[in-house]
Parts: structure tokens; C-alpha cells; sequence
């Protein structure tokens, strides 16, 4: 049995603060996995506050656009880019894993069947966890602020809880 309500939430739910959302959506907080408020901070937005792209521009709405763990993913990398990780080696580990994750979570969520999603989502899982490593090696060497770090971990961890229930 394919759950997707399971899998998704209201598209006003899962958006990033800074983003919009498309005309069509409805309530928000409609799934099981939507974990109270958002944060203030806005997590897809640059230096400037702004948002890069909205998500579900002009009435369209990819099924990553839905999913909690994707906008968790998007938190996990305006954290690490918050961080200002100073080594350029682990500064560089750190996004490329940040990155993946994000975009592991948009592939597990546009996948059909349950084991190419459970393998894109435990892919994105270990991804968010390597992301918070290389951060908080980072601060152990001075390189990071252990605040940022902290912010980091926080995120990854809720992150890889709602993969972990996607992969399950």
C-alpha cells in the first residue's frame, strides 16, 4: 500500500520561511510528521534575507516541494553555510554533504517504488550526518564556532529522524 499522506504534507506546511507557496495548497500541518513551528530564521535565505527561488513558482508543485525532510534539508544548508567553517577542505565536505542531502530527499520523493525512495532517503540520512560532522570537527579545531555547530547538529538530527520514518 502506497501512503503517500504518510509520506507528505500540506505544501503550506513544508515550505521554508522566505518562500512561497502555490495558490493551491491547503491547510498546513496536515501530516503526521510536521513537528510544531518553524524556526524564525529564514533557511534557504542568503546573507541579504532574500530567497533564492520560491518553492512551487507560478502554480507548479514537485513532490519534493511537499515533503518535510526536503525543507529540513534546505534548514541543514543555511546552517552550514551559517557556520562560516574557516578550513576550506572541511567547509567544502560540509555543503557538498548538505547539498546531497537536499537533493537526495528531492529524488526519494519523486521515486515510485518503496525500496528506490528507502535508498534515496538513507542516502540523504548519511549525508546530513556527514554535513554535521565536518561541522563539528570544524569547531573542535577551531575552525567553526561550537554555536554553529550546535545549530548544525540540531537540524541534522531532526533531519535524520524524519528520514529515518521515511526509510522505515
Amino acid at each position: 500500500m502506497n501512503d503517500n499522506h504518510s509520506l507528505f504534507a500540506d505544501h503550506t506546511a513544508t515550505v521554508p520561511r522566505g518562500f512561497t507557496s502555490s495558490p493551491a495548497s491547503g491547510p498546513a500541518g496536515s501530516s503526521s510528521l510536521a513537528s510544531g513551528p518553524r524556526s524564525s530564521s529564514s533557511p534557504a535565505s542568503g546573507p541579504g534575507g532574500s530567497s533564492p527561488i520560491p518553492l512551487g513558482a507560478g502554480g507548479v508543485s514537485l513532490p519534493h516541494h511537499r515533503l518535510i525532510a526536503y525543507g529540513v534539508a534546505l534548514e541543514l544548508l543555511a546552517a552550514v553555510r551559517a557556520a562560516q567553517v574557516r578550513d576550506p577542505k572541511l567547509r567544502d565536505e560540509a555543503l557538498r554533504s548538505a547539498k546531497s542531502a537536499c537533493l537526495n530527499s528531492a529524488e526519494g520523493a519523486g521515486r515510485v517504488s518503496r525500496p528506490d525512495k528507502a535508498r534515496s532517503f538513507a542516502i540523504a540520512r548519511a549525508e546530513a550526518g556527514e554535513a554535521a560532522a565536518a561541522v563539528e570537527i570544524a569547531a573542535s579545531c577551531g575552525d567553526a564556532s561550537p554555536a554553529a555547530a550546535a545549530r548544525v547538529n540540531q537540524v541534522a538530527h531532526r533531519l535524520v529522524a524524519l528520514l529515518t520514518g521515511l526509510i522505515r
